[in-house]
């Protein structure tokens, strides 16, 4: 519990992820590009800093919670970045889901400092990372998982070593075609049903408890019916995930071609302006096309 920890990276998921490590009692020091966040944890105890660089200099482990590979990449080995302030011995936990080359060439850069590092991606939107029960999938050592495992258990209700660096966002990436597939899925059954004329809220009821039942259908069909899209996970982020699935997949000589299909339904949806709203938004793709909502019917 001794241990200083860094947290760069307040975004829908980090923010709340932090507030954990803090109601844990950890001694936290916070950076993000926004001052509101950054306010906010700071006002909870935290401390805030300037650069990734000071959170670095400040801290013996550093959670990085960051879009995409190149922000990662920027954080970590840029200019003021991570690299700049850590020591030998310092570990840093990518919880970012990104390409596994890109946390693999990451964990090599930073090696050469003496520097190590996991990749640790998570799976559960925002209600998971409020209430601390975040899956959580890791690659590294297993020393350096060891050694971590403590911390991740106050973000997580599973935290799982799958293998190396790179493991733990190629098992994130596996993660992301089965959600998106699923939600694709129960979107396109449920449009199919409600134009049929039978209630979706009842089918839903029907068949949950059956083999198409499902922890994503449990978590998202709520959400079409009421018509609530604000995003616990983003299209535009899903979109990250699958184009991320989709090269590494390709590099690997592996086709995806179910994948490949619902890219282009979150592109189409990007593209009418749905790109901020949550992935269970992927039901807007096929009440366009059948020109019907899907939602609970009026008592």
């Amino acid at each position: 519990m001794n241990k200083k920890i860094g947290f760069i990276g307040l975004g829908i998921m980090g923010k709340p992820m932090s507030k954990n490590l803090l109601k844990a009692g950890y001694d936290l020091t916070v950076c993000d590009i926004n001052a509101a966040a950054v306010n906010e944890l700071v006002s909870l105890g935290a401390k805030p800093a300037a650069t990734p660089r000071d959170v670095a200099a400040q801290t013996e482990i550093i959670i990085t919670m960051l879009p995409n590979s190149p922000q990662v990449k920027e954080v970590v080995l840029g200019r003021n970045g991570v690299d700049e302030g850590a020591r030998a011995g310092t570990i840093v936990i990518d919880m970012s889901s990104i390409a596994p080359q890109a946390a693999q060439e990451v964990a090599k850069a930073l090696a050469e400092i003496g520097v190590k590092m996991i990749d640790a991606p998570v799976s559960g939107g925002e209600p998971k990372a409020i209430d601390a029960t975040l899956s959580i999938m890791v690659g590294g050592e297993q020393a350096v998982f060891d050694e971590c495992l403590p911390i991740l258990k106050y973000m997580g209700a599973s935290v799982v070593r799958v293998g190396d660096i790179g493991a733990g966002n190629v098992t994130k990436l596996a993660n992301q075609v089965i959600v998106a597939l699923n939600i694709a899925a129960v979107s396109e059954a449920m449009t199919l049903a409600t134009r049929a004329g039978v209630d979706p809220d009842l089918v839903f009821n029907a068949i949950k408890g059956g083999l198409a039942g499902s922890t994503v259908m449990n978590a998202k069909m709520p959400l079409m019916l009421e018509r609530k899209f604000n995003p616990g996970f983003r299209i535009n982020l899903h979109l990250k995930d699958l184009d991320n699935a989709l090269t590494t997949a390709h590099n690997i000589g592996v086709p995806l071609p179910l994948t490949a299909g619902v890219m282009e339904i979150l592109q189409a949806l990007k593209v009418d302006g749905s790109g901020n709203d949550d992935h269970s938004a992927i039901v807007k793709y096929y009440e366009k096309l059948s020109k019907i909502e899907v939602r609970r019917k009026l008592a």
